[in-house]
């Protein structure tokens, strides 16, 4: 998994673009800044968004590669981010403290998602944010991104299920056009997500 992705952020260009995800940008915007812990967070474009509107930012990525990238572009922009890279499943956090966590394009298979998607909700405070999206099993076969495995596609009755115990605010499967650097190009089917912790 390291290797892979250190791979394809082992390049100047930035893989998925510098602008942040649309939908966690929109749903970042409604929130009170505080503490964010982002997984999977690679070049840093929803990171240093984040640290931009006031936010204390904790990324973490299996990639040095792009702890390297996001390190160097959040200083082009004259903020800080925490960045740490390994499996984040051994990467410790504290229960209970963060404000927000965000969850964009993690795709992994039945068990490492429950795991994830427990500790996104165990890091929350009363009342935190998961800011989620992530490609449906209907984006299979298409070329605009995301892994070409069923099995790590999600569909909406397993998102129903990781995140029952959350009040849910946004939760949809969409069909939109993504434009995000090479490698989310066109259209694409993701699920949306966003819900607090009770």
């Amino acid at each position: 998994m390291r290797e892979m992705w250190n791979e394809r952020y082992g390049t100047d260009a930035f893989i998925y673009g510098t602008k942040p995800n649309e939908f966690f940008k929109q749903q970042l915007d409604e929130l009170q800044e505080g503490k964010i812990v982002l997984f999977g967070e690679g070049e840093g474009r929803n990171g240093v968004y984040a640290a931009l509107k006031g936010w204390d930012v904790l990324a973490l990525d299996w990639s040095e590669k792009a702890k390297e990238k996001a390190l160097k572009f959040a200083r082009q922009h004259n903020v800080l981010i925490n960045y740490e890279s390994g499996n984040y499943f051994d990467i410790q956090l504290e229960q209970g403290t963060f404000d927000a966590v965000g969850l964009i394009y993690i795709h992994q298979n039945e068990e490492e998602r429950k795991l994830l998607h427990k500790k996104a909700i165990e890091a929350l405070k009363p009342g935190g944010t998961i800011i989620f999206e992530a490609f449906e099993k209907e984006q299979f076969g298409k070329k605009s991104g995301g892994p070409q495995n069923l099995d790590v596609l999600y569909s909406l009755e397993e998102i129903v299920t990781d995140f029952q115990d959350l009040d849910f605010k946004v939760f949809a499967k969409e069909k939109l056009l993504l434009d995000e650097g090479n490698g989310h190009q066109g259209e694409a089917f993701v699920i949306r997500f966003a819900g607090s912790k009770l």
